[in-house]
């Protein structure tokens, strides 16, 4: 009887694919519907969408005030602003160029390592990105929670008399902690709508967030006297000193948005036509950061003139604003309309920024029986286990936290940057890349390419040394400050190093001579809403041996 329970539950939990023709097909291990190609009906993100979705999903409390951590360490608002755009200008790039795979044959991430990393390989990367998503889920759902905090605090007097349990090393209280969890309720509420259908909450998402904080800046400055003498607070450092300092904050603006580099496909395999993605990864991305980092640069330096400190967390400055006298009827109105706006606004961003990326790289480690759906719902109980609310607790913490993961990322972004660009020169067999088959195109050495993790172990050694001094080993000075070149590094010698293993060893599948591979546009064969096109030559035998029709793409 247990074992036909066993039995029935495995049959219940099993992903079930279907066809373009309503017949149900295999699953296996490196495949399902969640990962495969998205639909031609799904395909729905336009121009106009991607330049929208930038400027929602650089919307929150977040990047706010990640930019103003730069006038924490001692340099002038607008040295901050520059160094954070800097790094965001660079970060755009690459996000388009890494993400030109998801936008061309509509796959995310996890399945895009295939090609370079090997079927099975691809599950470390997947893994590597999959934890990173986690813990910035549970970092965007400890902001939601301060969010809601000061939101119900604005109404509820009484919820700043609960007793904190919670300790100093916490970035949250006992009753920011009910907050969390009531937060963590509504994140998972959201996260039955379809990715394909989310474009109107895009739209809001932006309304509210700016309308919020532009009636905080509006607020703040008129509270610091209408003077723009705080705008002009001059650098507390000087010499090497400084120049090491606009150097780190430099490639820190970049780190920062190492994710996003890596989440790349993930987002742009919604595109309605493959160049729908540009404007918005290369423009609106840094435009949008760098509207938000204005916003917050300025409200952060106004409360220098408002407290005689500067607070760097705008949550903190809107509850401060609710303190002693201050705890009136206008003051408390303003601070719930603001909060509830930064609430709604962190809710979605955890969804674009991280449940997302979270969702495809679960739902690839385990095919059989995780989809993209459930994938989302397992980062969110996860990011509730790591208990985040220890890594939001001072602006030294939260800086350490941005640029400690980058090496891995970089190293990983390089690799996938060569072996599309140079290595295929954007030509992709989509049927190999879920099979696993002797004979299939990106098989390697057992699934597994041994080339790519010698390359990553190369990209990730020199920065090893200063990422450990991040995490609190002594190092010397100099090992400290080539760290803050960390992510540029990883990606060069990645990109350099697998290039050259490649042009010595020629994998198979490596475009040789001259000219670009690309299709003009990729349709799944299994894609029901999909035109039937006549395709090219797909040049992998291991593709239909594995078990696979060979997929239609538009001629060249």
């Amino acid at each position: 009887m247990t074992t036909t329970l066993l039995s029935q539950l495995n049959e219940r939990l099993l992903v079930k694919a279907v066809d373009k023709d309503g017949s149900q097909r295999p699953v296996d291990m490196l495949d399902n519907d969640s990962i495969r190609p998205t639909p031609t009906k799904d395909r729905t993100w336009t121009q106009f969408t991607y330049m929208m979705f930038w400027f929602s999903a650089t919307a929150n409390v977040s990047n706010l005030y990640s930019a103003s951590t730069g006038m924490t360490m001692g340099l002038t608002m607008w040295e901050a602003i520059a160094c954070s755009f800097g790094g965001q200008i660079v970060a755009g790039f690459l996000m388009a160029l890494n993400g030109r795979a998801g936008a061309m044959y509509r796959i995310p991430f996890p399945v895009l390592c295939r090609s370079s990393f090997g079927p099975w390989g691809a599950f470390w990367p997947t893994f590597n990105r999959a934890i990173m998503s986690i813990v910035w889920n549970g970092v965007n759902s400890v902001q939601g929670a301060q969010c809601l905090y000061v939101f119900l605090h604005a109404i509820f007097p009484s919820i700043d008399k609960i007793p904190d349990k919670m300790g100093s090393k916490s970035a949250l209280t006992s009753a920011q902690m009910m907050c969390f969890f009531v937060y963590w309720i509504i994140n998972c509420a959201f996260l039955v709508i379809p990715v394909p259908k989310m474009k109107s909450l895009v739209y809001a998402k932006v309304v509210v967030f700016f309308a919020g904080t532009i009636a905080m800046l509006a607020w703040t400055v008129s509270l610091a006297g209408g003077s723009s003498e705080f705008l002009h607070m001059p650098s507390t450092v000087r010499g090497t000193e400084k120049s090491y300092l606009i150097l780190k904050f430099f490639w820190l603006g970049l780190a920062a948005c190492g994710t996003f580099v890596a989440n790349a496909a993930d987002l742009q395999r919604y595109a309605r036509k493959p160049n729908d993605v540009l404007i918005g990864q290369m423009i609106s991305f840094p435009l949008s950061n760098l509207l938000v980092a204005i916003l917050g640069n300025v409200i952060a330096a106004s409360s220098k003139s408002i407290f005689g400190e500067l607070i760097w967390d705008p949550l903190n400055f809107l509850d401060k604003l609710m303190e002693g006298e201050r705890y009136t009827s206008g003051n408390r109105a303003a601070c719930a309309f603001i909060s509830l706006a930064f609430v709604y606004s962190n809710v979605f961003s955890a969804i674009f920024e991280n449940s997302i990326p979270a969702g495809n790289d679960i739902a690839a480690l385990m095919p059989r029986y995780i989809t993209i759906k459930r994938g989302f719902f397992i980062c969110a109980v996860l990011s509730y286990a790591i208990c985040p609310w220890y890594l939001l607790s001072s602006a030294s913490i939260f800086i350490t936290f941005l640029s400690s993961y980058q090496i891995f990322l970089s190293a990983i972004a390089g690799i996938l940057i060569c072996d599309y660009y140079l290595i295929r020169r954007g030509k992709l067999n989509i049927p190999a890349l879920y099979t696993a088959h002797p004979e299939g195109l990106y098989r390697y050495f057992y699934g597994f390419n041994l080339w790519a993790f010698a390359t990553y172990i190369l990209a990730v050694a020199p920065n090893f040394y200063g990422f450990l001094s991040q995490m609190g080993v002594k190092a010397p000075l100099g090992v400290q400050r080539f760290y803050y070149v960390a992510y540029p590094t990883g990606l060069l010698v990645a990109f350099i190093v697998y290039s050259v293993g490649c042009l010595v060893f020629s994998p198979k599948g490596m475009v040789k001579g001259k000219g670009w591979k690309e299709p003009k546009d990729y349709v799944d064969e299994d894609d029901a809403s999909g035109d039937a096109i006549d395709g090219v030559e797909v040049d992998s035998a291991g593709a239909e041996k594995g078990g696979f029709t060979v997929a239609k793409e538009v001629k060249y």
